[in-house]
């Protein structure tokens, strides 16, 4: 007797059909699994076993072989459950077979034959789709993760009576909603947050440079003493960015699904991530990577916002991982046996104190550190990565008269002199494959962020009192860029250089201390 079940297994961010085949044969009892199972897979014997039986269907005394093909990639995940129970259950006629293969099953078994919800939906979905099949057989809290997908019939179930049942056409279940219902929800519920920028009293220099940073996806990089607001500051930049596309939102879900960060009962993500790793953290917590491959904390910022807050407490080997990331915005990770591409498209700003008690060139409290110590503290970040980074702006201490001033400008009206300076990168940069200001390559720079005679003058003497290297020069034309762009401006303007040059002011620290 043999039966076959369509299901789908992770292979990075995307997802392939795996041909779930069981045959039952007479000869002492066996249960054996073939294809390269990882240990959750080998271990689904016993939940099927149980759930069959408690689920009042009969478990076959036979010799049971189950091949998950393709044989040469290893198959992970405990939500072959589902599956290999209907494969068995088809191979011994106590269900009809003959719609099995228009479905894709996917669903994690419980003793009792309950099921439970599973990672990575969506981009099995999506792998039903690519590969025709009429659609696919979920757990029911999974169900509005599934139904993103138009074109799939997304079938929820609660137990594996439930799915057996559909497949006699007695079970009624819900169909998939069209993405043109998700799409009016996320304009609907993705402008709530936390926190705004009215509620940070001051700090207004900081306020226009986290906007420019925002309007041209610039990483940043805060410099100040404790208390100066820059960690609370920080937390609010996803109110001022724009609201996600549904492709973005649709990529993001998927990194969420595979790491398992989806909570049940939700759909598509609307809000852009916000990610503030602490200082312990590993490389592999970082970039990711693993036994079993997951997304870093950089993939998981993908679309959003990395906080590095305190960031010379990282360890520098794990700042140094950033490099190639921030500049290619993908992250590699290669094993033995694969090699895996991550995108890692995300916003990066860090705040750092100036020295270790922090109060280093503040007007109002004394520095308690030696020379040797502060150059030690600021050598935890490297040149190289300093150079890769577009915005650095010193924080100053608040001031009395800030804090009991009204509050300013909020989150929204920032936001909407944001998404227009964005409209008019993407109008400019629509043939070009590029989306922001910030990934402006030399070619595109020379027609984009040409400056007249006077904004070269001025950039040839910054340069030089500066000591700026050639990335540091490139980086100034993006921000210059960026601002004339939030002044609705074609053309690159001195004032415009000058404002860019004024948040490049942490090099100072580097070279007055020597390091």
């Amino acid at each position: 007797m043999l039966a076959q079940v369509k299901s789908c297994s992770i292979y990075g961010l995307e997802s392939f059909l795996v041909d779930v085949e069981v045959d039952i044969s007479s000869g002492l009892p066996a249960f054996d699994i073939v294809g390269l199972p990882d240990i959750a897979v080998r271990e689904s014997r016993e939940r099927v076993r149980a759930a069959i039986k408690n689920q009042e269907f009969n478990f076959p005394i036979k010799r049971i072989t189950l091949n998950l093909a393709p044989a040469d990639i290893r198959k992970e995940g405990p939500h072959f459950d589902l599956p290999i129970a209907l494969g068995i259950l088809a191979a011994t006629e106590q269900m009809p077979s003959d719609t099995l293969n228009e479905y894709a099953v996917i669903g994690e078994l419980s003793l009792d034959g309950r099921i439970r919800p599973v990672n990575g939906v969506l981009p099995m979905v999506i792998a039903v789709k690519e590969n025709g099949l009429k659609g696919i057989i979920v757990p029911w809290e999974n169900m509005e993760e599934a139904a993103v997908i138009d074109d799939v019939e997304a079938i929820g179930v609660n137990s594996l009576k439930d799915a057996v049942a559909y497949f006699k056409g007695e079970y009624k279940a819900n169909k998939v909603v069209g993405k043109d219902l998700v799409r009016c929800k996320m304009q609907d519920n993705d402008t709530v947050f936390d926190g705004d920028f009215s509620e940070v009293k001051g700090q207004e220099n900081l306020k226009r440079c986290l906007e420019i940073a925002a309007a041209g996806h610039h990483n940043m990089i805060m410099i100040g003493s404790p208390g100066s607001g820059k960690t609370m500051i920080a937390k609010r930049i996803p109110t001022i960015l724009p609201s996600m596309t549904f492709e973005e939102s649709l990529e993001l879900t998927k990194i969420y699904s595979i790491a398992g960060l989806i909570s049940n009962h939700s759909g598509l993500i609307k809000k852009r991530p916000f990610r503030s790793p602490h200082h312990t953290i590993s490389n592999v917590g970082m970039v990711g990577g693993g036994r079993i491959p997951k997304p870093g904390e950089i993939t998981l910022a993908h679309h959003g916002v990395l906080f590095l807050d305190e960031i010379p407490e990282f360890p520098r080997d794990i700042l140094e991982l950033l490099r190639q990331p921030l500049e290619d915005e993908k992250v590699t990770i290669a094993r033995a046996n694969a090699t895996i591409t991550y995108p890692s498209k995300f916003m990066m700003v860090g705040s750092m104190n100036p020295c270790p008690c922090g109060f280093y060139g503040d007007p109002f409290h004394e520095c308690n550190c030696s020379l040797h110590q502060i150059q030690k503290y600021l050598s935890k970040i490297s040149g190289p990565l300093m150079d890769r980074i577009d915005l650095q702006l010193e924080v100053a201490p608040v001031k009395f008269s800030d804090l009991e001033g009204p509050s300013t400008t909020d989150s929204m009206t920032i936001k909407k002199r944001v998404e227009e300076a964005r409209l008019i990168q993407l109008e400019r940069y629509k043939d070009c494959n590029i989306y922001f200001n910030s990934q402006l390559t030399p070619a595109l720079m020379n027609k984009h962020c040409k400056l007249d005679k006077s904004g070269k003058i001025l950039m040839k003497e910054a340069f030089q009192s500066m000591k700026l290297s050639a990335r540091a020069h490139s980086k100034i034309l993006k921000v210059a860029r960026t601002i004339a762009d939030l002044d609705g401006n074609r053309l690159i303007k001195e004032s415009h250089l000058a404002e860019a040059l004024r948040y490049r002011n942490i090099d100072k620290y580097y070279q007055n201390l020597k390091i």
